[in-house]
């Protein structure tokens, strides 16, 4: 008979949120960063204020030129390698310190963010993972310091959300020396300044694509103008053109068809990436939000004493902690897996992609809900500033068409949702995840007679937690039912694919908060977290809402008669509410602390 250690009972795979209940002291909150990491954060908010925030102006003017000076000063500052090994130049931190490092470096304008994040993450980790020594040592020294610039050539004119699909060619030369790349990529992320660029082609007839390290003034190389966008436009952003591109054997990256794997495990990283990269530029657009609100009068006193206002402003802040409680627990889960993996005997580039690659779910599920937060969060802060906020001299206008992005680039919102779900039942497929065996019980479940015992409320949470497993059974009632009607064919299902993936996600997120709340709580007394507990409350309150009509949705869409009136009882079952927060109360409270304090304050 086989025993499990502590250690092994806390450990969550990648997906098994749903299944299994997480408890708040095994679970990394943003509270828990050291002093070292504080110091990180701290330092690159202050290079912020005080090199960006000053001359935010410019790169609504499209001043590709300071982007690229400030992504030097960046690798001055060592922050362009946090996560690569000091071997290679780099600070070999570990992952959620990277992504306090890209949660603070992201918040004041979306053209140094998406900068940041394509060099760092596609520009820089598929050769840090991918690349064989020699490469390793040729170009990640460079890449740390910002000598060179990278950037990530994936995206075709015929090849977005189906990456595998690209016509771009490589042919082996008759000598053997050399590949002779043709074809063309789009939306190229720092195209205009980049050094290094790692480039997808198919050679030959392959199944997969193949990655290529390409240089900048390789001949047959060549570039398109900017492109004018609606946001980020001080990000440089061109098409990449290849004729006859004659790039050396040995700058072939990773394995021959390999190249498949490569994208979309940096996509994996770029995801959960994406997600930390939106709370700064929350907090800031809620803290410009509440400044003026407060200084606003109409009839005679602040907006921010209306309860229209009020409710606005706490929903903004408490989505941002929900996501931000999700972000972070999410990341140091990747950490302690890599670490685990190492400890186990495995490399350390292995460990690292084994460890994101674990928690892909939660990557696509954070990329999602993260970047929604985000475009919430901007437009009120428009609503908040009202006729002001549609103008260009106020801050809201910028940071409303940046955020916009967030949601198509990393693979779109679409491509995402349908990927959690389906990424969580070909584990279940595979035995790695156990979602049958619930799921059966539930219809068990629906047939019996429910409980009438009242548990013992007056423990903190005790009711909450109790809703947050109810909703995990609705999933599994929905997406077990939905397995069982179409088997494998469930894929072009894509409706019903995100309507599961919605309530998936609220899931994650409103357990994230509670266990957050909790773990306060416990550490400094339920009236000092008072104002976290209502934002763990209130999410709560969203989520209900959310799964409840994600999951009416889905039934509706795939079951009639006697079946379908079951599935809705069950559905109703699992989103009753026994003690509903008072929402406007709730709303008072938390916007009372944001006014009072006249910026984001948690």
């Amino acid at each position: 008979m086989s025993t499990t250690t502590a250690e092994e009972q806390k450990f969550l795979r990648g997906g098994e949120f749903i299944i299994r209940e997480s408890k708040s002291e095994d679970i990394f909150i943003p509270e828990d960063f050291n002093e070292e990491q504080n110091m990180m954060a701290q330092a690159t908010t202050e290079f912020m204020e005080k090199e960006v925030v000053p001359y935010r102006e410019r790169f609504e003017k499209k001043d590709y030129t300071f982007t690229e000076e400030l992504m030097k000063k960046v690798g001055e500052l060592g922050l362009l390698g946090i996560t690569v090994s000091e071997e290679y130049g780099g600070l070999g931190m570990d992952f959620n310190t990277s992504m306090l490092v890209t949660d603070k470096i992201s918040g004041v304008t979306g053209s140094l963010s998406t900068a940041y994040g394509a060099h760092t993450g596609i520009g820089v980790l598929p050769i840090a993972l991918y690349g064989n020594e020699e490469q390793k040592k040729k170009y990640l020294p460079k890449l740390v310091t910002g000598e060179y610039m990278g950037a990530y050539c994936l995206t075709e004119p015929g090849a977005g959300s189906d990456a595998n699909s690209g016509k771009t060619k490589a042919e082996l030369t008759a000598d053997g020396k050399h590949y002779k790349i043709n074809g063309q990529k789009i939306w190229i992320s720092n195209a205009g300044f980049a050094d290094i660029f790692t480039v997808f082609a198919r050679i030959e007839d392959d199944k997969y694509l193949t990655g290529f390290i390409v240089e900048r003034g390789t001949e047959g190389l060549s570039f398109g103008e900017e492109e004018n966008k609606l946001g980020i436009r001080s990000s440089s952003t061109r098409q990449v053109f290849f004729n006859d591109m004659l790039v050396p054997v040995e700058n072939l990256l990773g394995e021959r068809n390999g190249g498949f794997k490569i994208a979309m495990n940096a996509l994996n990283y770029g995801r959960i990436k994406l997600a930390v990269a939106t709370l700064d530029a929350n907090k800031r657009v809620i803290t410009h939000s509440v400044e003026y609100g407060n200084e606003r009068k109409q009839f005679g006193q602040s907006i921010t004493n209306f309860g229209a206002i009020q409710q606005k402003l706490a929903d903004m802040a408490t989505l941002t902690w929900a996501a931000e409680s999700a972000s972070y627990r999410a990341g140091q889960d990747v950490e302690n897996h890599i670490i685990r993996l190492q400890e186990g005997g495995m490399s350390a580039p292995e460990a690292k992609l084994k460890g994101v690659e674990e928690y892909a779910i939660e990557c696509a599920i954070l990329k999602v809900f993260g970047s929604e937060v985000n475009s919430f969060v901007v437009d009120e802060g428009v609503q908040i500033y009202g006729g002001m906020g549609y103008s260009a001299d106020a801050p809201m206008e910028a940071a409303y068409r940046d955020a916009r992005i967030t949601r198509i680039y990393e693979g779109t919102n679409e491509i995402n949702r349908m990927h959690s779900v389906g990424m969580l039942l070909k584990k279940a497929m595979k035995g790695e995840v156990d979602l049958m065996t619930p799921a059966m019980k539930i219809g068990s479940e629906l047939m019996s007679i429910p409980s009438f015992d009242t548990p013992d409320y007056s423990v903190l949470f005790t009711e909450e937690k109790e809703m947050v497993e109810k909703l995990k059974k609705a999933f599994l009632m929905v997406a077990g039912k939905a397995v069982e009607k179409f088997t494998i064919e469930i894929e072009n299902e894509q409706q019903l694919l995100m309507n599961a993936a919605d309530m998936l996600l609220q899931v994650y997120a409103a357990e994230s908060a509670i266990l957050r709340a909790e773990k306060l709580a416990n550490k400094n007394g339920e009236d000092a977290a008072a104002n976290q507990i209502d934002m763990a409350r209130l999410n709560l309150h969203f989520a209900i809402e959310k799964v409840g009509q994600a999951g009416r949705e889905a039934i509706y869409s795939f079951t009639e008669g006697d079946e379908q009136r079951m599935l809705l009882m069950g559905l109703k079952r699992f989103t009753k509410v026994q003690n509903p927060v008072n929402v406007k109360e709730t709303r008072k409270r938390i916007a009372g602390k944001v006014i009072a304090e006249n910026k984001y304050p948690f």
